[in-house]
């Protein structure tokens, strides 16, 4: 199967795809910090009818998130246009889709999702809302159910009110969108 990974430079899904015997491709306007000759350095945009099979989209969530919700008055355009790059990515000539992001506007600017996720649900002791469009997909099922160990009943990476406990830092964004790589295995194996 031909894969292309939308908005990806970690290349966890896309090594996870490969792995699992696929012909696969991550696309994003950063360098990857996988294998260089399976990345496509540019506009997703551009590549989108190059006769892909399955494509997993991370589109940016910065304008899109409920984390940032406090802002979103400021920057209404900002989030149009992340809006509408969403919908060219479920819009795509493509057979079977994912998209990924946090619980955020698109529930009410394009639809509900299909599922969400946790990454403890795949074997990763941290909590993470992930939603899911899915087209032409099973909704992923839970590979590695944990339950938390720390006394309060939280996970690993969050305060005792439960927000990210992940502090302010030049790369907080990059950090907080990396795929965790249980999702990722689960996300090829169940899908490819």
């Amino acid at each position: 199967m031909k894969v292309l990974v939308a908005c990806e430079f970690s290349s966890t899904v896309r090594s996870a795809f490969e792995k699992a015997g696929h012909e696969a491709w991550s696309c994003d306007i950063l360098p990857t910090e996988g294998d260089p000759r399976f990345h496509i350095q540019g506009d997703v945009g551009e590549v989108l009818g190059e006769g892909w099979d399955l494509m997993v989209a991370h589109p940016p969530c910065t304008h899109l998130a409920s984390s940032g919700a406090r802002w979103f008055k400021d920057k209404v355009v900002e989030q149009k246009m992340a809006v509408d790059f969403v919908r060219q990515l479920l819009e795509a000539d493509i057979p079977m889709i994912a998209l990924e992001n946090p619980v955020g506007v698109l529930s009410t600017k394009v639809r509900k999702p299909d599922q969400i996720i946790q990454p403890w649900e795949y074997g990763h002791p941290e909590s993470k809302r992930t939603c899911l469009w899915l087209k032409r997909l099973p909704p992923l099922r839970p590979t590695n159910v944990l339950t938390p160990t720390r006394h309060d009943g939280r996970w690993e990476n969050q305060t005792p009110s439960g927000q990210n406990r992940l502090g302010p830092s030049a790369d907080r964004w990059k950090l907080r969108s990396l795929t965790y790589q249980g999702i990722a295995d689960a996300m090829a194996n169940q899908w490819g």
